[in-house]
């Protein structure tokens, strides 16, 4: 006689807020168990150590605060999903909206097996979003900062100095400005800004580099970082936006992921493709397109298929071109751990080495650039014949290829 699975015994919702979280649940029936309540988040933490159980299975929706939530409700029961708050609003769409029916509703759908769940990215990924994030907020505020004393220039009709008008060798010529007493207060203090966001910025990267050699990056990171016009920071921000390459079967999935597919509306006798849909996580989106622009520059094939591209659609549409065909590649080098086809070994050598000098020594924990290098091109299997590198003004000697083992014939 075979064994009745029982299902969840209650399908419970949760409209989390800023200070309050609303609790309602269904049962597979549709019936409400549980009439919504609203519950400060102090006494949530209570109620749900009281009132859960390993069968009930809960949903809430992606926002700031949902995966610390979730882990703790994972606690407790593992039957807990986050919802895609775009795709439940246009399932649930009704012209009354109040937290009581928000939470009947993500109940309801869970019961009915229609929630739009998303992927749940492990602790490893959250941290390293953070850094990502916390670091576009800086560089923004260094652009900002920037264009405020671009601007204070052009209203006097003043050329910046030659090369970095903002390093810190011409703060003199910055100084010697006739300005009003209120805009010379704004230019000082634009930068006092700048200087104080240029080690906040070096800081956040060097967290980057120590995570480049860690768990669970280390063993991809070469991977990405071998693909033409990726750095390591830009490799660190795909990384942190896609965590688990393996969710995404086809490069096409990830491709609609980064909003880099073009929006298609066909119905009828009506078939138009427009734009890219920018539906997506716009961080992947704007790496790939400036990492696009950096291998336009530096490599052959992606300049010439570029320079293609641009005479028909325009240098901008062209750029967003080679950045998708970028991410396809992307694909392919890190979900099926494989060698880029338009990179030599040399080439590759040298972008780990400059991983290598710029992480500096405690990165490498005590092992030299050279090494680091090799056992590098060893993860790749590329290099075995590489025994010295120029990089700048040096030439290194690089530690010999580790010898294939063999095993001595049967006596």
């Amino acid at each position: 006689m075979t064994a009745v699975i029982a299902g969840p015994s209650r399908f419970i919702g949760l409209d989390v807020h800023k200070h309050y979280v609303v609790v309602g649940a269904v049962d597979a029936q549709q019936t409400v168990v549980l009439r919504p309540q609203r519950l400060a988040l102090e006494e949530f933490e209570h109620w749900r150590r009281a009132q859960l159980h390993g069968s009930d299975a809960i949903v809430l929706e992606a926002t700031g605060s949902a995966w610390h939530l979730y882990d703790q409700l994972r606690e407790q029961t593992p039957a807990v999903s986050v919802a895609n708050p775009l795709l439940i609003r246009w399932i649930g769409a009704a012209p009354v909206k109040t937290d009581s029916h928000d939470t009947l509703k993500l109940a309801r759908l869970l019961a009915a097996g229609l929630v739009p769940r998303v992927w749940v990215p492990p602790a490893a990924v959250r941290d390293l979003r953070a850094l990502v994030a916390h670091r576009r907020r800086l560089i923004a505020q260094r652009t900002q900062t920037r264009n405020r004393l671009h601007a204070l220039l052009q209203r006097h009709n003043l050329m910046p100095p030659a090369k970095d008008p903002f390093a810190l060798p011409q703060r003199g010529w910055w100084q010697a400005l006739s300005l009003e007493l209120a805009e010379q207060l704004l230019m000082n203090q634009d930068l006092q800004i700048l200087d104080a966001l240029t080690p906040l910025i070096a800081q956040v990267e060097a967290a980057f580099y120590l995570q480049s050699v860690r768990e669970p990056w280390a063993e991809q990171v070469p991977y990405l970082i071998q693909q033409t016009g990726l750095g390591l920071i830009t490799a660190m921000i795909l990384l942190a936006a896609i965590g688990d390459i393996s969710r995404f079967p086809h490069p096409s999935k990830l491709v609609g992921y980064a909003g880099l597919g073009a929006a298609v509306h066909s119905s009828g006798q009506t078939h138009t493709q427009g734009g890219i849909t920018k539906q997506g996580r716009c961080e992947l989106r704007t790496a790939m397109v400036e990492a696009a622009w950096v291998a336009v520059e530096h490599n052959a094939h992606w300049k010439s298929k570029f320079n293609r591209y641009a005479k028909r659609l325009g240098r901008q549409k062209a750029i967003v071109a080679i950045a998708r065909q970028m991410l396809v590649s992307v694909w392919y080098l890190w979900h099926n751990r494989t060698l880029d086809r338009h990179a030599d070994a040399l080439s590759i050598a040298r972008k780990l080495m400059t991983w290598a000098e710029h992480g500096g020594k405690a990165m490498r924990q005590g092992v030299t650039c050279v090494a680091f290098v090799r056992a590098r091109l060893d993860r790749l299997g590329i290099g075995h014949d590489l025994t010295s590198l120029r990089y700048g003004s040096h030439v290194y000697t690089l530690p010999p290829a580790p010898t294939p083992h063999t095993n001595s014939p049967a006596a």
